[in-house]
């Protein structure tokens, strides 16, 4: 059997850059083109190193997370606009005031309903946090580590399930992104656990590698992204199935019309069956418990004589 190499017989990565930058300045070793590959920013950020970039963003988390130990994990998506309730009503009641003082300003009275349904569904950022604090605190899989909630670092609903997690006492996964606005990570994640990323399908990957339940509460395009891309991995097969729960029927009955699109030949009616609606916390945790329990064999019934029907 071949004997392994014994890492510690080469000088790692971090010793050879600091070697070189030690040696003596000449015009060769000032050139652009003398610096290591792996520090030399200008190369690394190349258009033609993407595939490279691409690779470190998925091995970066990936280590970090089995550092961690996380095994598991249940994903939260939803809207970085569902600020928690006392925010939402001051908010709301701000944009009222600014309309009736200008009630012929149609950009005024628009964001007086607006902020009047941020108010209201605001209920959400609670449910969401009360969600992750359950599943933080549920003894869910085989094993006795707690799933770990993962949400897009931001804040809204993602703040809320990094909270939730937080009142537990319990570690929570961010995966930001690099976007004009909404970019900064919520206080809640935990720290070692807080990434960011510049491509959405790496981040999205991740989302998925370990995951044993997806949550989606009422958000807008990138939720309608994250859910339908799980959706369609499904369906398609390329990914086991898994509990998918969505947060507050009437919110995605009325955004979307499933049943058309059964209707109209688009999605077949055992799709539907993809996921499930449910209003709290409590419903949610159970959902999810139920998913995974074995099912119990109807009882046969016995004949006479022994004989079994």
């Amino acid at each position: 059997m071949a004997r392994r190499i014994r890492s510690k017989l080469f000088r790692s990565a971090r010793q050879e850059e600091r070697f070189t930058a030690e040696l003596q300045l000449t015009p060769q070793t000032r050139s652009q083109s003398y610096r290591l590959a792996y520090s030399d920013p200008t190369f690394i950020l190349a258009d033609d190193l993407r595939p490279v970039r691409l690779q470190l963003e998925l091995q970066k988390p990936e280590l970090a997370f089995q550092a961690h130990g996380v095994e598991a994990t249940v994903v939260v998506f939803g809207s970085a606009r569902l600020a928690e309730p006392a925010k939402a009503k001051a908010s709301a009641a701000r944009a009222a005031k600014k309309a009736l003082a200008s009630p012929r300003n149609p950009r005024f009275v628009r964001d007086a309903r607006i902020a009047a349904r941020l108010a209201v569904n605001a209920r959400y950022y609670k449910e969401a946090r009360r969600f992750a604090r359950l599943v933080s605190e549920a003894e869910l899989g085989d094993g006795d580590r707690p799933w770990t909630v993962i949400t897009g670092g931001g804040p809204g609903i993602m703040e809320a399930a990094n909270r939730g997690a937080h009142d537990a006492g319990a570690e929570s996964i961010g995966l930001n992104i690099v976007v004009p606005h909404e970019q900064t990570p919520n206080r809640y994640i935990t720290p070692a656990l807080s990434f960011q990323f510049h491509y959405f399908a790496i981040r999205k990957m991740h989302f998925l590698l370990r995951a044993r339940a997806l949550v989606a509460f009422p958000g807008g395009f990138g939720t309608f992204d994250e859910l339908f891309e799980t959706l369609t991995l499904i369906q398609t097969g390329k990914i086991r199935p898994m509990p998918v729960l969505l947060f507050g029927e009437e919110f995605w009955r009325r955004v979307v019309d499933f049943d058309a699109l059964v209707a109209e030949g688009m999605v077949s009616p055992a799709d539907l069956h993809l996921f499930r609606f449910v209003a709290t916390a409590e419903e949610a945790l159970a959902a999810i418990r139920a998913f995974g329990a074995p099912k119990t064999p109807k009882k046969r019934g016995v004949l006479k004589k022994g004989r079994k029907r």
